[in-house]
């Protein structure tokens, strides 16, 4: 079905690891796959909202919800970890005749990234890095507010406000609104809460790719970073730099975790000119 007027965040359907998948597509050309963080509420559409047009002018870009999160079906008893995040996202480009797609990865959807280049290397080119996850650190402060998330408003403004964005004027209400609305729809506390359950350290522990296989992978990477970012540590993009041999790292000042919206135009130009040439 086509993008529903009412709810920019339901885009088309198709089954893939077993699910039905919801994800968002616009554009022609080579595929570009843009996967989103873990942030409670978090859909493709609202991570990815100002990117998608822009990297439509010239790919075809495909922003799904991660199994787990947003529109995609969820199951009862189902177990969310790194292996099936990378069968789901793997199932989806089969459904969508992929062979091979650049990846754009935030926070968690970074992770996922690294761990489906490690693992199936001849269906990823080109990467894009966004305060990616993927290697081991301590858990930060940030981290265990957005993965304790309990729902409320008060709760949603604070962790938007103090660990999201650096500039606090983003945070407006109707935007905490949204993503408070989504976190309590029917099911979907209940998948993000044992997906990220205490003690929270042994999730980025699962979620991590060895260094040795990220160190080992011959892809092009762009790696991208707020400098005041709470929720992953800026160190985890140098130590990303230093791994992974045909890199480049870009650090926003004045930044936190939401790059792609906090800096969205320059963020959109890089990423661009990084897939173009």
């Amino acid at each position: 079905m086509n993008i529903a007027a009412s709810d920019p965040e339901l885009g088309k359907s198709i089954k893939a690891a077993g699910l039905d998948t919801n994800y968002l597509e616009q554009g022609s050309g080579f595929p570009v796959m843009l996967l989103h963080g873990s942030g409670p509420g978090v859909t493709g559409y609202a991570n990815w909202r100002f990117t998608i047009p822009v990297l439509a002018e010239h790919f075809r870009v495909i922003a799904p919800d991660a199994a787990g999160f947003g529109y995609t079906e969820r199951k009862e008893g189902q177990v969310y970890d790194m292996d099936f995040w990378v069968r789901h996202t793997v199932g989806l480009m089969d459904a969508l005749g992929i062979e091979k797609a650049h990846f754009v990865g935030n926070s968690f959807g970074g992770a996922l990234t690294i761990a489906i280049a490690a693992r199936h290397p001849e269906r990823v080119d080109r990467i894009v890095l966004m305060g990616a996850g993927g290697l081991e650190f301590d858990v930060t402060e940030g981290l265990e507010a957005v993965w304790g998330y309990q729902p409320s408003p008060d709760y949603m403004r604070m962790m938007m406000q103090e660990f999201f964005a650096y500039d606090k004027s983003l945070i407006r209400e109707d935007l905490v609104k949204s993503r408070y609305e989504a976190s309590i729809r029917p099911g979907y506390h209940e998948s993000f809460s044992s997906m990220f359950a205490a003690p929270r350290q042994r999730h980025l522990k699962m979620m991590a790719t060895p260094e040795d296989m990220v160190a080992a992978l011959p892809n092009r990477a762009l790696i991208i970073h707020g400098r005041e970012d709470r929720v992953v540590p800026l160190e985890v993009s140098f130590r990303f730099h230093q791994l992974l041999k045909h890199s480049e790292l870009h650090v926003f000042g004045e930044c936190g975790h939401w790059t792609q919206i906090e800096k969205k135009d320059r963020f959109n130009k890089l990423i661009t000119d990084f897939f173009l040439v």
